[in-house]
């Protein structure tokens, strides 16, 4: 049987029920950024959100581009920083270049005094002058046509007034600690969101740490439970913090990780016992994954090169405290990148669509109490 074309798979994708062709869903992409984060948020009223920008050098802003083409995003409504490093704001500057952005959103100033990304905030402060900047605090809405886009977290502060008006104590608390060694200072003020379509809601907390997800969790959960979970820090076991995910029921996990970046064993673990989860989808098959980890391939967005793949699963356990060789570029190297693709509606159902094999997955909307 021949496997289906690239074209072929993109006609599928836009045509299948909940795509960007068919009427009312919310879609959003997760472009394969090499372990940065960039994601296209689309409502069903046709405003978009970009949030990152992935990493500087032009791959990644390429890559953005070719999904804007597939969604029929021609400029940006909304450019949203969660934070300032490399692997994050890397593109935005090449970007709006390229695509006219109405309205750029971020934490305010970044707290590093050695930028990632050299003389970013000065380039940066210039391009906003040329569009509307707006600095966001927890609680605040980001009026997106179709959306309720609330942010939960930003600069180090957390949402307090619980979404429904009600507190809702969080069970997954008990026994929590904080982490002596969770001081990354910029990743730490991310800013997050809770995005809610009808009954569909989603939850992204760019690289929050793990104790900002204990803070905002702990010991109340003012969020509640969310469809889809946008996994935190690429995976990264900094991140990801039990009382967080077990806090937020998630049905389903999305992970954009790189290959030899997040996907880490005990995210994984942490992320399948969560109650109610029904599938992870990730980015990248993950290296520190292995064969154990890693969800099936129909649920993986891109591979490693096979020879890569192989060597990693033969090869034997590293000594305690060894970690493995990075394999070269060479082993690296996939072309070209494929995305994931969530399509939600208003009544709670979503897809998530693998543009690599075409596969989908369909999740009927949670019954009502």
């Amino acid at each position: 049987m021949r496997l289906p074309t690239r074209l072929a798979i993109a006609a599928l994708l836009l045509s299948a029920p909940g795509s960007a062709a068919a009427a009312g869903t919310l879609d959003i992409y997760v472009v394969d950024v090499e372990g940065g984060k960039a994601m296209l948020f689309v409502s069903a009223e046709g405003e978009s959100v970009l949030v990152d920008s992935g990493s500087p050098g032009g791959r990644d802003v390429a890559r953005i581009l070719e999904v804007f083409e597939v969604a029929g995003v021609q400029r940006l409504d909304y450019l949203l920083s969660t934070h300032y490093h490399v692997d994050h704001i890397g593109g935005l500057l090449e970007l709006s270049e390229r695509v006219p952005i109405a309205h750029y959103v971020d934490h305010g100033p970044s707290v590093e005094e050695r930028e990632q990304v050299p003389d970013f905030q000065q380039r940066y402060a210039a391009v906003r002058e040329k569009a509307r900047h707006t600095v966001v605090a927890p609680g605040d809405r980001i009026p997106v046509a179709g959306l309720d886009w609330l942010v939960v977290a930003s600069a180090g502060r957390f949402l307090r007034e619980p979404v429904g008006g009600s507190a809702r104590p969080n069970p997954a608390c008990a026994g929590a600690e904080p982490r002596e060694n969770d001081r990354d200072p910029e990743n730490g003020q991310s800013v997050g969101s809770l995005v809610r379509f009808g009954r569909f809601s989603a939850i992204d907390l760019g690289d929050l740490l793990w104790n900002g997800e204990l803070e905002l969790m702990c010991p109340e959960n003012p969020v509640g439970s969310v469809d889809l979970l946008l996994v935190t820090h690429h995976g990264l076991a900094a991140s990801n913090a039990p009382p967080f995910v077990h806090g937020v029921r998630p049905r389903v996990a999305l992970m954009q990780n790189g290959s030899h970046k997040g996907g880490a064993p005990e995210v994984f673990e942490t992320l399948r016992a969560s109650p109610g989860l029904e599938d992870v989808w990730i980015a990248h098959w993950s290296h520190a994954g292995l064969l154990e980890h890693n969800p099936a391939g129909v649920f993986i967005a891109n591979l490693s090169a096979p020879e890569a793949t192989a060597a990693a699963i033969a090869a034997p356990p590293p000594a305690t405290g060894e970690r493995r060789p990075r394999p070269g570029p060479e082993a690296l190297a996939h072309s070209p990148a494929h995305y994931l693709k969530v399509s939600a509606r208003e009544d709670g159902s979503f897809t998530v669509a693998n543009s690599r094999n075409g596969f989908m997955r369909s999740y009927p909307a949670r019954s009502v109490d």
